[in-house]
């Protein structure tokens, strides 16, 4: 199972689902302390902001962070949760989250997990970069980029965390 979440509840979280893996999607100069429960191993830390156009003093999405998301998803052996986070918990976490499940998942339909993600949250608005690179890298031929947008932006708030299951339903 997959749980996102903001930074603010990032360590409640952890603590609440048993999670034993993280993804943190946050800036370098963003204050993260990894949770005791998350050994360094089994956290990724991917260091970019939440933009889709290049911006001066910001870190862009690039390739090298979604095949690294990709890789340690990849390594996840699934036996206890993963949690996904970023700032506000809406977008670079909701994007990451997404490509997380089309990766583990290559024969379900983008449309269905896109679909499941608006059902397991109403703020969630993935950073279409991120989502864009991803359905590149994992040759999905615009599939992705096309369920995100069809479930359009989500209501605009700090996400309460949520869980995305795996498989169907």
């Amino acid at each position: 199972m997959i749980h996102v979440c903001s930074l603010s509840r990032l360590h409640d979280t952890v603590a609440a689902t048993g999670a034993r893996h993280l993804v943190s999607l946050l800036g370098s100069e963003d204050n993260l302390t990894r949770p005791l429960d998350i050994p360094a191993r089994n956290h990724l830390w991917l260091q970019l902001h939440d933009i889709s156009e290049p911006r001066d003093g910001h870190v862009h999405p690039a390739s090298a962070h979604v095949e690294q998301l990709i890789a340690f998803v990849e390594r996840w052996e699934r036996a206890s949760p993963l949690v996904i986070h970023c700032y506000a918990g809406v977008s670079r976490s909701t994007a990451a989250a997404f490509v997380a499940v089309c990766t583990l998942n290559p024969r379900r339909s983008e449309a269905a997990v896109a679909e499941a993600l608006r059902r397991a949250s109403p703020t969630a608005t993935p950073n279409i970069r991120i989502v864009a690179l991803a359905d590149d890298i994992l040759g999905r031929n615009g599939r992705m980029v096309e369920a995100i947008t069809a479930i359009g932006q989500g209501l605009l708030a700090e996400a309460t965390p949520f869980r995305l299951g795996l498989r169907g339903r």
